[in-house]
Formats: structure tokens, C-alpha cells, sequence
């Protein structure tokens, strides 16, 4: 096994490991999967700086408008830029949601892009941006009109 291997399994652990925290709607360990000094922007599009702004905010809304969400990985894509730095594209799928004034949020699509760096005590993300996609439907009738 390459160190790309190795490094491309502790990644898998990495997005699993904040899937998990998700779904048990744990902030804290939400924001152990993220540097210290991190970039965070979340799927509305405001940013946070810091892993306890990230658990601030998490906590904030895993208690409320996700508090009965469920999260899934539908895709993974990994691209290393060093062997100690990678580019991360997570496409997720979630049910469950409320919106902002308590309202049933259909399922929702979105991506995950990150960069994620490595060191001698484990891979953690650097820079984070999620955002919210529109339906597969919708992204396939664009994608035609691309090609």
C-alpha cells in the first residue's frame, strides 16, 4: 500500500467521522475533524474561523432546524496537491431538515469542498466551504446544457 492509499484511508475516516458526529448531532466532535485556525463557510454562505466558532455554531443548529436531520454521502472525490495536502469534494444528501422558521426542508443536495491537510497527529480540514446544490434532476438538465 502507497502513502497516497494510506492517506486517501485516513481522509475516508475523516468525512466519515463528521457524517457520524452529524448524525448524532454532537458538535464537538463535529469540530475535532477541523484545524484549529480553519476556514469554515457554511451552506448559507457565512463564515467562521476557528474550530470553537465551528462548534459554537454547530451546536446552535444541530440543536434546532437540524436537530432531526440525517446526513449522507453519496460521493467522495479525493485529489492530492501534496502528500501531506488534499483537495476533498464530499456530495451529501439530507433528510430531515427544518428551514429557518421551523418549516419541513425537502431532501436536500449539496457539496462539501475542502482542503485537508495532514500531519504527525492525523488529517484534519483546513479550509471548508459546504453548500447546498439543486436537485439531481435540476443538475443533470443543466449539465446537458453544458456539454
Amino acid at each position: 500500500m502507497d502513502s497516497n492509499d494510506v492517506a486517501r484511508r485516513a481522509i475516508d475516516r475523516l468525512v466519515a467521522a463528521i457524517v457520524t458526529a452529524w448524525n448524532r448531532h454532537d458538535a464537538q466532535a463535529y469540530a475535532a475533524n477541523f484545524a484549529e485556525d480553519v476556514d469554515f463557510t457554511n451552506v448559507f454562505g457565512i463564515p467562521v474561523h476557528g474550530r470553537a466558532a465551528i462548534e459554537r455554531s454547530h451546536a446552535a443548529i444541530l440543536r434546532t432546524m437540524f436537530r432531526d436531520s440525517r446526513l449522507t454521502v453519496a460521493a467522495t472525490t479525493v485529489r492530492f496537491l501534496r502528500p501531506d495536502l488534499a483537495a476533498v469534494d464530499v456530495r451529501w444528501r439530507m433528510t430531515g431538515a427544518r428551514d429557518p422558521e421551523g418549516k419541513d426542508w425537502p431532501e436536500r443536495h449539496g457539496l462539501m469542498s475542502a482542503i485537508a491537510t495532514g500531519t504527525p497527529g492525523g488529517w484534519s480540514f483546513v479550509v471548508f466551504h459546504n453548500q447546498d446544490l439543486p436537485p439531481p434532476e435540476r443538475a443533470l438538465e443543466i449539465a446537458r446544457l453544458l456539454s
